[in-house]
C-alpha cells in the first residue's frame, strides 16, 4: 500500500462523474481511504449516496475539517472526479493548493496535468510533495507493439464490455476477478483505465492515454506478462467505451488483439443516450444488436451485467426476466446480486478446478 489518502467529489459524489471515487471507495489495495471531501453531501452516509455494500468512510466539507478531525498523517489527496473534455476548473485549483500546503501529494487522472500548470509545481516543489499524473503517456520507447505471442496464452480471457461508457464495467470486472479468487480460481484483472491502476491493480495500462499504434500491443503485454507470472485460471479484461460509442468507439481491441474467449456484456436499461451525447441525441442501440455484433467478431456473449440505476425494483426484475429468456444466457445485477452464478458458469465452461472450498 502506498499510503493513506482523502479523496476530493466536489458536489459530485452521487454522480457518474466521481466514478473514479466509487471504485476507490469499494475498496483499493493502494491506498488506505481515511476521507471523502464534498461540501454537498457533507456528514451524510455513503450508504444512502450510493446504495450497496460501502464502508463507512466519513464525508467533510474541506480538507480543514477532515485534518481536525483525521488523527494520522494523509499522505495524499486524489482528484477523485471527472470533467468534460478532462480538464482542472479553476475552483478546484485553489483546493489543490490547500492539499499542497498541507503536505499531501496530489493524484491527478484526468486529460489535464498538474505538472503543467507552474503554479502548482512550484507550491509542489517547496512543500516537497509530488504531483502524479496517472494519464501522463510513457515514454515510445516503453511501448510494446502486438506481437502474437498473445496466443502463447491458454487461460480464458473474458472481456467485460459495455454498450457505453460510465455505466460501471471496471466495477463489475473487479467483483468478477475478487469473487473468483474467494471461490477458489487464480483470477486477475487487466485494467485499461485510471480508476484501475489507483485500485492497486497490477497488470494493464491506461488505455485512453496510450499512443493509438500502441494500444493493441500494450494490452497483449499486459495480458502475456500477467500470465507467464501468475499462471491464472481466468484472466477479466476491464472494456472501455463501448463498440458503438461514437465519442468513443473501443472493444474491438479486446476480441482482436486480446483474443478474447467470452465477453461478459453490462448493460443500463435506463440510459436511452450515449453519455454526454443526450443534446444531439445518438441513441444507444439494442442489448440484443450489441450481442449479435460481438458474434460477428466471433466471440460468444457468455452472461449480461446490468447496472440497475434508474430502475424501481419491479421494472429491474421484468428486464432481468426478460434479457434472460430472450437471450438464453445469465443475467445479473452484480451489485445486488453478486457474480458467483457467473464465475460458476465459467468455472463449469472452461472446466476450471478450485483450489480451496468456497464457504
Amino acid at each position: 500500500m502506498d499510503g493513506t489518502a482523502i479523496v476530493l467529489t466536489h458536489g459530485l459524489l452521487n454522480t457518474e462523474f466521481a466514478k473514479t471515487a466509487h471504485g476507490l471507495i469499494r475498496g483499493t489495495e493502494r491506498y488506505n481511504i481515511l476521507a471523502i471531501i464534498d461540501h454537498k453531501f457533507a456528514g451524510m452516509e455513503l450508504r444512502e449516496l450510493l446504495g450497496g455494500e460501502v464502508p463507512s468512510i466519513p464525508i467533510y466539507d474541506s480538507i480543514g475539517t477532515a485534518l481536525n478531525m483525521i488523527d494520522e498523517k494523509v499522505d495524499y489527496f486524489i482528484i477523485g472526479i471527472a470533467f468534460a473534455g478532462g480538464r482542472i476548473p479553476l475552483d478546484i485549483i485553489p483546493i489543490i493548493k490547500a492539499a499542497i500546503q498541507s503536505g499531501m501529494s496530489i493524484v491527478n487522472g484526468l486529460h489535464q496535468f498538474l505538472n503543467d500548470i507552474p503554479e502548482l509545481v512550484s507550491l509542489a516543489k517547496s512543500c516537497e510533495v509530488s504531483l502524479i499524473d496517472i494519464r501522463k503517456p510513457k515514454p515510445k520507447s516503453e511501448l510494446h507493439y502486438w506481437t502474437g505471442k498473445i496466443r502463447q496464452v491458454k487461460a480464458p480471457k473474458i472481456a467485460v464490455l459495455g454498450t457505453d461508457s460510465a455505466i460501471g464495467k471496471r466495477t463489475t470486472c473487479s467483483l468478477l476477478t475478487e469473487t473468483a479468487c474467494y471461490m477458489g480460481l487464480r483470477a486477475e484483472m487487466i485494467y485499461t483505465g485510471q480508476t484501475g491502476w489507483l485500485l492497486g491493480n497490477k497488470y494493464g495500462f491506461v488505455l485512453d492515454a496510450t499512443v493509438n499504434d500502441f494500444i493493441t500491443g500494450e494490452l497483449e503485454h499486459a495480458i502475456v506478462t500477467c500470465y507467464r507470472e501468475t499462471n491464472p485460471h481466468l484472466i477479466f479484461m476491464e472494456g472501455q467505451s463501448a463498440l458503438r460509442n461514437p465519442i468513443g468507439p473501443c472493444g474491438g481491441e479486446f476480441l482482436i488483439s486480446g483474443q478474447a474467449n467470452g465477453v461478459i456484456l453490462q448493460h443500463k436499461p435506463s440510459r436511452e443516450y450515449y453519455h454526454d451525447t443526450e443534446e444531439m441525441p445518438l441513441m444507444i442501440p439494442s442489448l440484443q444488436s450489441e450481442v449479435a455484433l460481438i458474434k460477428m467478431f466471433g466471440v460468444e456473449t457468455l452472461a449480461i451485467t446490468l447496472n440497475s440505476d434508474g430502475l424501481s425494483k419491479a421494472q429491474a426484475l421484468r428486464y432481468k426476466e426478460e434479457y434472460e429468456a430472450e437471450l438464453g444466457i445469465p443475467v445479473v445485477f452484480p451489485l445486488s446480486d453478486g457474480v458467483e452464478r457467473i464465475i460458476e458458469m465459467l468455472s463449469e465452461k472452461y472446466k476450471l478446478k478450485v483450489e480451496k472450498e468456497f464457504v
